[in-house]
């Protein structure tokens, strides 16, 4: 059985509840089941946001969750909230040019990914949110990047959607950071 807890947490403007959204509609593209649950505060951007994100083969029985199986984490007060919430075994994925204390577990494996430099280095900062969900997707392949390719159709305005090349391009480049920066399991 494939069960995915998920929770994307950064600052509001960071892409945090459209990666999660996105995650939910590939995951609805592959035939899943979804839930995506955002909660932010009322200054949006800049404030801190997060979402819950479950994909699974099977029903799901509550979308309220505590405890996940990964955290991708954009900013310190995001590390600081969700990263004790990561299950034993589990993964957090965070922003390493903006967190600067990570986590200090030993139970779990953490990896930093440099995604706001690379989306400067690509020339756009608004694909750093696509570089993480490459990293992620990378090391735990609940949806294909044809789905996420897929389901950004659906999510982005059609005025957006000759950045979707870019965007594949993004999540490449994720992956392959993940390849270099993790420790082999």
């Amino acid at each position: 059985m494939m069960l995915e807890e998920l929770i994307v947490a950064g600052f509001g403007g960071q892409g945090v509840l459209s990666m999660g959204m996105t995650l939910s509609y590939a995951g609805m593209v592959e035939g899943k089941e979804i839930s995506w649950m955002p909660s932010y505060g009322p200054e949006m951007r800049g404030g801190t946001a997060n979402c819950i994100t479950i994909i699974s083969d099977k029903k799901i029985s509550s979308p309220i969750i505590s405890l996940f199986d990964t955290a991708i984490v954009l900013n310190q007060p995001s590390m600081d909230k969700f990263g004790p919430r990561v299950k034993p075994g589990g993964l957090i994925i965070y922003e390493s040019s903006n967190v600067l204390k990570p986590s200090n577990r030993t139970d779990i494996e953490i990896v930093g990914i440099p995604a706001a430099t690379e989306a400067l280095l690509m020339k756009n900062a608004k694909i750093m949110n696509m570089i993480i969900l490459g990293a992620y997707l990378h090391r735990k392949p609940v949806v294909s990047i044809a789905a996420v390719l897929e389901a950004l159709k659906k999510v982005l305005p059609e005025k957006y959607h000759h950045l979707l090349p870019l965007n594949q391009q993004a999540m490449e480049r994720g992956a392959a950071l993940m390849n270099e920066l993790a420790v082999p399991c």
